[in-house]
């Protein structure tokens, strides 16, 4: 791609709000058929919403974290599947920099290339020759069904069991293979977020070359393509991004709730929803929530952008700070949702009305592995000159 091409955030904002009627006309479908429409994902890659994280050396945006969370924000406010599979296919691209530029330029090289990917439960990796046979079956492989190559994690086996390293864990392998040759089983149905096509995906034996497979432990050289910034900060705006869809969610909810408020009267009252003091407070208390979930997450993640650009990679305090901001951001978009939710009345039951879907999905969203109140427990432990146990943490 030639960078002069290359759209800002603000430039892709304005092009995604083009295609708003577009992505709102296919919302129902998407929710009834369990994924995003082909016509919404084919115009999301065409605006290359799902390469925001790629290095322009491969094709992509290359933007820095916040930039890619502001789109994905907007994306979830209009359609929450759309703006969670822009989020998970972009949580894929920085796995890249733990491969060669070679195997860069084949999977990432071309434009149309679009990620899914999931890591539990891993793999069955058994070298062989030139490689491994890659054997085993992930849940939750949100945009598999616009997907072309598959992102995920396997553990080396020698035998019957897994073989462990120096540390006693099993040796796992970041692996990359094509969507051709995996097998989508459609299990996903589910509360909310119902749009994703998060589905199992299986592979069954087969061939992965060793340039596909790169060893999960932390790096000191990416590859060249890679060696840029968002790669210092390594799956930190992944961890982060797969939360974002939450403040759209919280976002849509208060919109339409505002919208309402002047026009709806309870029943028994003479007054208008917006009139009554729990209303306003409930209202002020929402926006005052995703405001500061939102500041929260953009002040760490520019902070921890800057050590990038000046070259450092993020301390153990760093990384604290970016996963309390993204399990943070999830629990206080859900508390907003909840706050317009008990001031929704009967609106809030409605099929027809768009208030239990965003309540839907934003208790699916706060469960997610990543971003979960449970994340915040390693952050403690850290506060508390503990060792971590969120594997993250250590890499």
């Amino acid at each position: 791609m030639d960078t002069q091409t290359v759209p800002s955030a603000d430039e892709l904002l304005s092009q995604i709000r083009e295609i708003e009627p577009l992505i709102r006309s296919e919302s129902a479908t998407a929710e009834k058929e369990r994924r995003l429409s082909t016509s919404v994902a084919d115009a999301l890659r065409g605006l290359g919403c799902y390469r925001m994280f790629r290095p322009r050396e491969r094709g992509g945006l290359g933007f820095d974290p916040v930039s890619g969370f502001r789109v994905v924000e907007e994306l979830a406010r209009i359609d929450s599947s759309a703006g969670w599979n822009v989020a998970i296919a972009n949580a894929s691209e920085p796995f890249g920099a733990w491969f060669s530029d070679e195997t860069t330029e084949e999977v990432f090289g071309p434009a149309d290339t679009t990620m899914a990917g999931a890591f539990f439960p891993s793999r069955k990796a058994v070298p062989v020759d030139g490689g491994y046979q890659l054997s085993g079956q992930t849940n939750f492989n949100s945009n598999c069904h616009a997907a072309n190559w598959v992102l995920g994690l396997a553990n080396i086996y020698d035998t019957d069991e897994p073989r462990l390293g120096e540390d006693g864990h099993p040796e796992t392998l970041v692996t990359l293979f094509p969507m051709s040759d995996a097998e989508i089983i459609d299990n996903w149905d589910t509360l909310g977020m119902r749009g994703t096509g998060s589905h199992d995906v299986i592979v069954e034996d087969i061939f992965l070359p060793e340039s596909r497979a790169a060893p999960l432990v932390p790096f000191e050289t990416p590859s060249s393509a890679y060696s840029g910034p968002l790669h210092r900060t390594t799956v930190w705006p992944s961890v982060a991004v797969n939360g974002v869809s939450a403040m759209g969610v919280a976002q849509a909810a208060i919109d339409a709730y505002i919208d309402l408020a002047g026009i709806k009267t309870p029943a028994y009252m003479d007054k208008t929803l917006r009139d009554r003091s729990i209303v306003q407070l409930r209202v002020a208390h929402a926006e005052a929530k995703l405001g500061a979930a939102r500041a929260f997450l953009y002040e760490t993640f520019n902070s921890a952008w800057q050590s990038a650009v000046g070259g450092s990679f993020l301390t153990m305090q760093q990384k604290a700070d970016c996963q309390q901001a993204s399990s943070y951001m999830v629990m206080a978009s859900a508390e907003a949702v909840d706050l317009i939710h008990s001031i929704a009345g009967t609106s809030a039951i409605r099929n027809e009305k768009s208030f239990q879907r965003h309540f839907r999905d934003i208790h699916v969203i706060t469960q997610h592995a990543y971003v979960s109140e449970s994340r915040l427990e390693a952050v403690g432990q850290v506060r508390l000159g503990l060792e971590p146990d969120w594997p993250f943490f250590h890499v």
